[in-house]
C-alpha cells in the first residue's frame, strides 16, 4: 500500500512543479493540487505510523 501510494504521491508532486511553473503560486489549480498533495502526505505519514516505520 505504502509503495504505490508514494508513487501517487511523486506523480501529484511532478503536477504542482509544472503547475506552479505555468500559473501563479496563489491560482486555484495549483491551490487544488497542494491540497491535494498535502492530503496524500497526511495519509502516507498516517500509514508509516500505523505500520511502525517512523
Amino acid at each position: 500500500m505504502t509503495t504505490n501510494l508514494y508513487e501517487i504521491i511523486e506523480k501529484k508532486r511532478q503536477q504542482l512543479n509544472q503547475a506552479s511553473h505555468s500559473k501563479e503560486l496563489s491560482s486555484s489549480a495549483v491551490l487544488k493540487i497542494s491540497q491535494e498533495l498535502d492530503r496524500l502526505l497526511n495519509q502516507y505519514d498516517k500509514e508509516i505510523k500505523r505500520l511502525g516505520h517512523y
